[in-house]
């Protein structure tokens, strides 16, 4: 192959002009110089905290162990008028499969989808374009996206041609070494990372690892270990809220021969999200909800700090999914490490402690403080930390509980549904790996009946209806042996990686944040359709993921309807 090369934009030609790639990638463009936020600040609203005991009240005379606590937290949303002025601006690299399976249609329809990303990108964020086949490219340098800089990406995007294998690691390699030379830094930093098929240069076997008869891998490829620590530290992101810092990976399996464990495994490890693109049409649509999002980050380094405020009162667990957590000082003090948040995210943990009884419980009532609470962040307006101290949590003790108090907040019971469906997808997942696909079904089948008759569900959730809806399909592509090869074993993960994350991912056929097609929404017919939110089925999206969906779309049908007129 030719050395490695990187494409601008001449002065006096419409093409692309080759030069060397140099040796270390500090050659980023400085960053545009902020304006004075001084007459922005205040306009940004605060993240909302509001905390939610599961029962109103219990016995005084009773030590409960797990009494649950819900936490809902919600970015402020973007308003209109100063949208690009309240989100934090992006640096993007994105990392393409050009390996020979991504001729033709393929790579026609991942141009275009690169092209709407770089058409929505701001002159304050940076975009950087690395291609890997057999060997890896940086083809873009990290460059504002002012008219000039879009126009010469585009003239890079343009230049791509298949050819070789597919080298998964150079390719990510080269992806993080544009981010770690970087002499600049944007306060947002993402990979977008596309690939169709299985690392052939590494050990990865080229797809044939898993056609050994009802036998699957189960486990991450040992070479994802040659990866950077700064997109793969090796745990799942499950150390301690001071882990190192890591580039969020985006994954985007395109089509039916990609590597879904490994490419769900960086996601998970980086703390991106991986996505299935089950029809290589809606790629477009995809990148679109993965950049709505991206380029709406309002909040970032979010932590909640927990603290018993009674004797006795401890904090058991804290089921925080992907987000890191831990519990210290015996159990008196809780941290969740949330990170970035985007415009109107909602991120809901539960939290379950230990309510130890009263003594000289006689009297009628009493209260028991449970946790204090503290929210930080920094706030991309003022660029400053904002701390917020929410109210004590409190429960009534009572000499005598009624039914009502015995009553669990069907907001609890709904988040209780979504880990339901998080671990039952989880589990059937690692049980579709060994072969025992009909145990799989099964698993979900009951989880799923579970949840369709919490209290939650019964008293009309959509949310509960949406679960159900997405283990049966899960269910379903676990259907054969060959039907999980080719769809199950990605969507399941892709599944996993929205649970775990609780943020949208595109799975299947079902892009987070389009409007729902009546045939894919089965639980409540047309019905449910009407009473559906404005951001379609996903209550993971976003409204700026919705909305920059949405314009895909409509660019799409705009295309289309030029195509035939022209024809």
């Amino acid at each position: 192959m030719s050395s490695p090369t990187y494409y601008h934009r001449s002065p006096f030609r419409q093409s692309a002009v080759i030069e060397p790639e140099p040796l270390r990638f500090s050659d980023d463009d400085p960053l545009l110089e902020a304006s004075s936020s001084s007459s922005l600040v205040g306009l940004l609203q605060k993240v909302t905290i509001k905390p939610i005991p599961e029962r109103p009240a219990i016995s005084a005379s009773e030590s409960v162990s797990p009494f649950t606590v819900l936490l809902k937290l919600k970015a402020p949303p973007l308003s209109s008028e100063a949208r690009s002025s309240q989100r934090a601006p992006i640096d993007l690299v994105t990392v393409l499969d050009v390996s020979g399976s991504m001729y033709g249609k393929k790579l026609s329809l991942l141009k275009r989808a690169v092209h709407f990303v770089i058409d929505n990108l701001g002159p304050s964020d940076r975009l950087s374009i690395v291609s890997f086949s057999t060997q890896a490219r940086r083809i873009f340098r990290l460059t504002r996206m002012t008219e000039t800089g879009r126009y010469d990406a585009k003239l890079a995007v343009d230049s791509l041609s298949v050819d070789g294998g597919t080298n998964i690691v150079e390719g990510l390699r080269k992806g993080s070494q544009v981010l770690g030379e970087r002499r600049y830094k944007n306060p947002v930093t993402s990979i977008i990372f596309l690939s169709d098929g299985n690392d052939t240069c590494n050990g990865g076997g080229g797809g044939a690892y898993s056609r050994w008869n009802s036998n699957f891998r189960r486990d991450p490829p040992g070479y994802l270990n040659l990866l950077p620590p700064s997109i793969y530290p090796g745990d799942g992101g499950g150390g301690g809220p001071e882990e190192m810092e890591t580039i969020p990976v985006h994954s985007f399996g395109f089509g039916s021969d990609h590597d879904p464990v490994t490419m769900h495994a960086i996601s998970d490890a980086s703390g991106g999200t991986f996505s299935f693109i089950e029809s290589y049409e809606m790629v477009q649509d995809a990148f679109a909800s993965c950049i709505g999002g991206l380029l709406s980050v309002v909040t970032q380094g979010l932590r909640l700090t927990l603290r018993s405020a009674s004797h006795g009162v401890e904090i058991e667990s804290i089921p925080s999914g992907r987000y890191a957590s831990e519990i210290t000082d015996q159990g008196s003090k809780g941290v969740i490490s949330i990170g970035d948040l985007y415009a109107d995210e909602e991120k809901e943990f539960l939290i379950n402690l230990s309510v130890p009884a009263l003594p000289n419980s006689d009297e009628t009532e009493r209260k028991t403080s449970l946790l204090d609470i503290v929210c930080s962040y920094r706030d991309v307006v003022s660029k400053e930390t904002v701390v917020i101290e929410c109210d004590l949590i409190e429960i009534r003790r009572l000499m005598t509980v009624s039914p009502s108090d015995m009553t669990v907040n069907l907001e609890v019971d709904r988040q209780r549904n979504r880990l339901r469906a998080a671990e039952s997808i989880a589990e059937a997942q690692k049980m579709a790996e060994t072969g025992d696909l009909y145990g799989a079904r099964s698993l979900l089948a009951k989880g799923r009946t579970v949840i369709l008759g919490s209290g939650s569900a019964q008293a009309g959730d959509e949310f509960g209806a949406w679960l159900g809806d997405d283990m049966k399909e899960t269910e379903r592509r676990m259907g054969s042996a060959q039907l999980y090869e080719r769809e199950g074993r990605a969507y399941a993960l892709s599944g996993m990686s929205s649970h775990r994350t609780q943020r949208a991912t595109t799975k299947g056929k079902l892009v987070a944040g389009a409007a729902p097609p009546a045939e894919n929404f089965s639980f409540g017919g047309v019905a449910a359709l009407q009473s559906a939110p404005a951001f379609g089925f996903d209550p993971y999206a976003t409204p700026s993921m919705a909305n920059m969906v949405l314009k895909s779309q409509q660019l799409s049908k705009t295309d289309e309807t030029n195509t035939t007129k022209e024809k």
